[in-house]
C-alpha cells in the first residue's frame, strides 16, 4: 500500500493573473508579424519565392540538390536567365520556409534592417545632454533655440583645442536625435506630469448603465450667450446653467439658470427640477411634446467643485437615497455626457442666437455681443424648454444610434423608476434647503437680520425645556423664498415649518440673494448718511470733559468716601431730568449732617435695590 502523503498538494494561494488591459509593455506577449506588415515590393518578392517553391515541389520528384533543381530552374527562367536564381538559394529559401512552419514572411528579404545603426558623429554627446536640458523646461523653448546654444557651447569649447576638434551636427540631425527619444519624459518636462498622463495614459471605457437613472451627470458652464433684463433691457450678462443629464438615455433630467456663480443653491434647486414632475403648463409657449423625464436617481456623478463637497447636499442626498461618486480632481473627462451636452448647446442651440459670445476670444474679431444681444432672460429660458423637449429629445444623434426620448420610454418600460409622493416631494423640498445651525431665543430665531417665530414654536418652548446644547437647532432655508423657515425639533421627531415675524410682507418671496443685496445697499446708504466728522468731534468733546472732570476731582481738597458721595447724591436727587450737582443754592439753607446721621442712612440703604437698579 503506497503513503499518501497530504502534504505534495501545494495549499499556497494563487496569484490572480492580471487583466489584460493592465498588462505592461514589458510583461506583454507579443504576436509574431506577419506577411501584410511588409511593403508591398516585398511582399510581392515573398508571394514569387512561395511560388517558386511551391512549383518545384511539384516538379521534383527526388531531392533538393543541384542536379534535380538546376533542368527545372533552366526551364523556368528559360527567357529570363538574369531573374533566374540559384539553386543554393532556393534550398535556403525552402529551409526557412520550413523552419518557420510555413510563415510566409520568413521569404521576406531582411531589407528593413539594412542600414548604419552606429552614430556618425561622436564627441558632442556632453554638449548635446547640455542643450537638450534647455529643452526639458517648463517654458517650452523650440528646438531651434537649443540647437543655437549647441552650436554655440561646441564652438567656444574649439576655440581652445588645436587638433580634434569637436564635431557639430547639422539641425535636421539635430531635430532627429530629440524625435528619437521617449515621448513621455519629454512632455512631463515640457508640460508637467498631468498634461503627460493625460496623452500617454491608458483610457478606460466606462461600464455603461443598464437602466435609467442608475447613472446620472451634474456639473455647471457659463454659456457663451448675454441675455437682457426683462424689465429694464440692459444686458446681464452670461448665465450660469446647472444641467443633469441621464447616461443611459442621454435625456436632460433637469437644470437650473442664473446669475449667480455655481453653488449648493444651484446644484440644489436642479436636483429639486430633475426628481420632480415637470409641469410645462406654467411656460408662456406652446410645447409638441411632454417632458416625461423625472424620479430618484441611483448615484449622482459629480466632480470636486466645492459646491458639490457641501454638507447640505451630501445630508440631502444620503436622506434621499441618493449615492454621490466623486470624480478625481481635473479629470472631466470621467463624466462625459453632461460635458459632451455643453459642447451641443453652444453648437447647435446658441449659434444663431443674438448676443453669443465666442469661447475664443479670436473668434469675435468685430462682432460685439453686448451690443447685439436682444433677447430677454425669460425668453431665453421658454426657448431653452422648447429646445430640449421639442428639438434634442426628439431627434437621433450623431451616429443614429438611438433617440433620447425613445430609449428613455424603452427603460422605462422595461424597469421604471422610483417616483415620489406628494409629502415625499415636500420632505425632499425642506432637505434640499440650506443646512444652519441657530439658537433658539425668547424671540424665536434670527437669520440674515429676519426674526422667526410664531405660536406653535412658542408652544414648543413652554413645554420642552432646553438644555445648553439643546437650545442650538438645525434649521433648513429655501434659498428662494424667506417668507418661512423649517427647525427641527428632536422631540417631536420633524421640522416645523416657522414663518418671518415681519409684517410689512418684506420676507414674501424674497431669496436670499436679494436679501443679501439689499442688506449691503442699506448699509452702504447708512455708512453714507453719516456725519463722521461731526460724530469723531462729538467723541472727542466727551473724552475732554471726562479728563476734565477727573482732574477737578483730583485736585479738591476734601476726598469724600464714595459711599457718602453716592448718598448724597440721592438726597439731591441728582439725574436727566433733575439737579446735576450736590452743592445747593445760596439762598436755600444748608442742613448739617453728621457722619453718624450718614452712616445710619447708609447702614438702612437697601443696597440690593440699588443693584437691582442697576
Amino acid at each position: 500500500m503506497d503513503f499518501e502523503d497530504e502534504f505534495t498538494v501545494s495549499t499556497s494561494v494563487k496569484k490572480p493573473e492580471t487583466p489584460a488591459q493592465y498588462v505592461k509593455l514589458d510583461d506583454a506577449e507579443l504576436v509574431k508579424r506577419d506577411l501584410d506588415t511588409f511593403p508591398d515590393f516585398l511582399k510581392e518578392k515573398a508571394l514569387d519565392k512561395y511560388k517558386l517553391i511551391s512549383f518545384i515541389e511539384q516538379e521534383n520528384s527526388g531531392g533538393w540538390t543541384q542536379n534535380k533543381l538546376d533542368p527545372i530552374l533552366d526551364k523556368l527562367f528559360e527567357g529570363n536567365r538574369d531573374k533566374r536564381p540559384n539553386w543554393r538559394t532556393v534550398v535556403r529559401w525552402r529551409k526557412s520556409y520550413i523552419d518557420s512552419n510555413g510563415d510566409l514572411a520568413s521569404l521576406v528579404v531582411k531589407r528593413h534592417k539594412m542600414g548604419n545603426r552606429n552614430k556618425r558623429v561622436e564627441g558632442d554627446e556632453v554638449f548635446f545632454e547640455r542643450a537638450l536640458s534647455r529643452f526639458l523646461d517648463a517654458k517650452r523653448p523650440k528646438v531651434t533655440t537649443a540647437y543655437q546654444y549647441y552650436k554655440d557651447v561646441i564652438t567656444i569649447e574649439n576655440e581652445t583645442i588645436v587638433d580634434g576638434k569637436i564635431p557639430i551636427i547639422s539641425y535636421t540631425a539635430f531635430n532627429q536625435r530629440i524625435k528619437s527619444l521617449p515621448p513621455y519624459p519629454i512632455a512631463v518636462a515640457r508640460h508637467g506630469k498631468f498634461k503627460a498622463d493625460q496623452w500617454f495614459a491608458y483610457c478606460s471605457s466606462h461600464i455603461p448603465p443598464t437602466r435609467i437613472l442608475e447613472r446620472v451627470e451634474i456639473d455647471h458652464t457659463p454659456l457663451d450667450l448675454i441675455l437682457l433684463d426683462d424689465e429694464l433691457l440692459i444686458p446681464l450678462g452670461r448665465p450660469y446653467l446647472t444641467l443633469i443629464v441621464d447616461v443611459f438615455s442621454n435625456c436632460v433630467l433637469g437644470f437650473h439658470l442664473s446669475y449667480k456663480a455655481p453653488s449648493y443653491v444651484s446644484a440644489a434647486k436642479a436636483i429639486v427640477h430633475a426628481i420632480k414632475p415637470k409641469t410645462l403648463g406654467n411656460i408662456g409657449i406652446e410645447l409638441q411634446n411632454d417632458w416625461p423625464c423625472y424620479g430618484k436617481f441611483e448615484t449622482l456623478v459629480v466632480d470636486n467643485g466645492a459646491e458639490f463637497w457641501s454638507k447640505s447636499l451630501d445630508h440631502a442626498c444620503k436622506e434621499a437615497g441618493i449615492n454621490i461618486q466623486y470624480n478625481p480632481v481635473r479629470k472631466p473627462w470621467l463624466k462625459p455626457f453632461v460635458e459632451r451636452f455643453f459642447g451641443m448647446i453652444n453648437q447647435y442651440f446658441l449659434t444663431e442666437l443674438p448676443g453669443k459670445t465666442f469661447s475664443n476670444i479670436l473668434e469675435k474679431e468685430d462682432y460685439k455681443p453686448e451690443k447685439d444681444a436682444i433677447m430677454r432672460f425669460s425668453v431665453f429660458v421658454e426657448e431653452f424648454h422648447r429646445w430640449i423637449v421639442d428639438i434634442y429629445h426628439q431627434d437621433s444623434d450623431s451616429r443614429d444610434t438611438r433617440i433620447p426620448i425613445k430609449q428613455w420610454q424603452h427603460g422605462f418600460d422595461i424597469y421604471p423608476p422610483l417616483q415620489m409622493g406628494v409629502e415625499d416631494e415636500e420632505r425632499f423640498n425642506v432637505l434640499m434647503g440650506i443646512t444652519d445651525e441657530r439658537t433658539l431665543t425668547r424671540n424665536g430665531f434670527k437669520y440674515e437680520e429676519l426674526m422667526y417665530d410664531s405660536t406653535a414654536l412658542a408652544d414648543y418652548r413652554k413645554h420642552y425645556p432646553q438644555t445648553k446644547d439643546s437650545i442650538k437647532k438645525l434649521i433648513k432655508i429655501d434659498p428662494d423664498d424667506l417668507s418661512s423657515i423649517h427647525v427641527y425639533l428632536e422631540e417631536l421627531g420633524g421640522y416645523l415649518k416657522v414663518p418671518c415675524t415681519d409684517t410689512t410682507g418684506y420676507a414674501n418671496g424674497l431669496s436670499l440673494h436679494e436679501h443679501k443685496v439689499i442688506k449691503k445697499i442699506n448699509r452702504e446708504t447708512i455708512r453714507e448718511s453719516k456725519n463722521n466728522l461731526g460724530l469723531a468731534k462729538a467723541r472727542m468733546a466727551i473724552h475732554a470733559r471726562v479728563q476734565q472732570e477727573q482732574e477737578l476731582f483730583n485736585e479738591s481738597k476734601i476726598k469724600a468716601k464714595l459711599s457718602g458721595v453716592k448718598k448724597k447724591a440721592q438726597l439731591a436727587d441728582i439725574s436727566s431730568t433733575g439737579k446735576s450737582t450736590i452743592v445747593l443754592p445760596e439762598s436755600e439753607p444748608q442742613k448739617s449732617i453728621s457722619c453718624n446721621q450718614v452712616e445710619a442712612e447708609m447702614e438702612d440703604d437697601d443696597w440690593d435695590m440699588d443693584l437691582e437698579g442697576y
